[in-house]
């Protein structure tokens, strides 16, 4: 019985030995073609991961441990620069020409459908282009280009077998959010399209005295800027503005700048944002009709403005002619008045 035992513990030694445990640490290696830089850097947002000497002939070979399993950017200089997916216990090589970086790049080895996959993602990513034209599709085609979108990400996703699971669902939720940004803008941006009913702004504090609202100015085209004294592109604007003014004084438009000064930017105070404003529309002497937003968010986010200066052409019956007019010193926009009859 003794003799059984013994057996039995050595036997179980050796399995404990030979039996594979999951690494602490992963193994890097590859070749870089056309490669003029002697070092591979890999970083996370935490910042330097570790640096990984490359060799004359382009190859390189280390190991590295990383704290979790992330996508991480490997780089030879700041303008090379691709991601890739880590975690303890991957063999990973490399192959790729570093005059084509990222997108030559092949990934193989344990855990490389990670890299490859997300590289593939990026270039699809890249392929989209200017997402303000997929906006501006007409409905029917606007929906089809979004539906292939999904689809064409779901179809890179589920070419690849060896994917980490946390990898899919992150993947998955970045296609479901770009799916939803791209409905939810096409639908606020059809509620502010040309010929709409504009959003309107209401009790708006008057620089002259009293408070006005967009139905304040029906009956004539109403020009809107949106601004802030803290806007520095905003102030360049001013001067245009201003001749702007002078030259359309008797026309049938009203010029109407919006202040968004808020507490936020001055010591959480509303009383010193509008003094702010006040004392800047005095101090610059400006003219046409000074209105104060105050704690008012409503047209702002109706109108999705995310940035300004923003200016805005409504027409005498309340409807929007531009979303996003050209700026004061944009010769296009006197064109655009000329063409109204303005």
């Amino acid at each position: 019985m003794k003799k059984i035992s013994i057996l039995f513990c050595a036997i179980l030694a050796i399995v404990s030995c030979t039996s594979e445990h999951p690494k602490n640490y992963l193994s890097f290696s590859g070749k870089l073609e056309n490669n003029k830089d002697s070092i591979l850097t890999i970083s996370s947002q935490k910042g330097l991961v570790k640096t990984i000497s490359i060799n004359e002939d382009g190859t390189f070979s280390d190991t590295l441990k990383v704290t979790e399993p992330a996508i991480y950017v490997i780089s030879t200089d700041p303008t090379k620069r691709a991601p890739i997916y880590l975690k303890n216990g991957f063999d990973i090589k490399l192959n790729g020409d570093s005059e084509k970086f990222m997108t030559s790049f092949q990934f193989s080895g344990k855990g490389a459908d990670n890299s490859n996959f997300i590289i593939a993602q990026v270039e699809e990513s890249q392929k989209l282009g200017n997402p303000a034209l997929i906006l501006e599709l007409e409905e029917e085609a606007f929906k089809t280009k979004v539906a292939n979108i999904k689809s064409k990400f779901d179809s890179i996703l589920n070419s690849y077998s060896d994917v980490d699971s946390s990898l899919t669902i992150m993947a998955n939720q970045q296609t479901e959010q770009m799916v939803n940004f791209f409905n939810t803008t096409y639908a606020r941006n059809k509620a502010t399209a040309k010929g709409t009913p504009s959003p309107k702004f209401t009790d708006y504090v008057d620089f002259k005295g009293g408070k006005k609202s967009l139905d304040s100015f029906k009956g004539k085209y109403v020009y809107i800027d949106v601004w802030a004294t803290w806007c520095g592109p905003c102030i360049q604007q001013i001067p245009y503005l201003k001749s702007l003014e002078k030259e359309y004084r008797n026309k049938n438009i009203e010029f109407v700048s919006i202040s968004t000064d808020e507490a936020r930017r001055n010591g959480g105070s509303w009383e010193a944002a509008e003094k702010k404003w006040r004392n800047f529309v005095k101090e610059k002497d400006l003219s046409g009709v000074q209105l104060w937003s105050g704690e008012d968010y409503s047209f702002q986010q109706a109108y999705q403005i995310t940035g300004i200066p923003r200016f805005i052409l409504v027409d005498p019956d309340g409807n929007i002619v531009n979303p996003n007019a050209p700026r004061p010193s944009d010769p296009r926009l006197k064109e655009m008045f000329t063409s109204l009859g303005i």
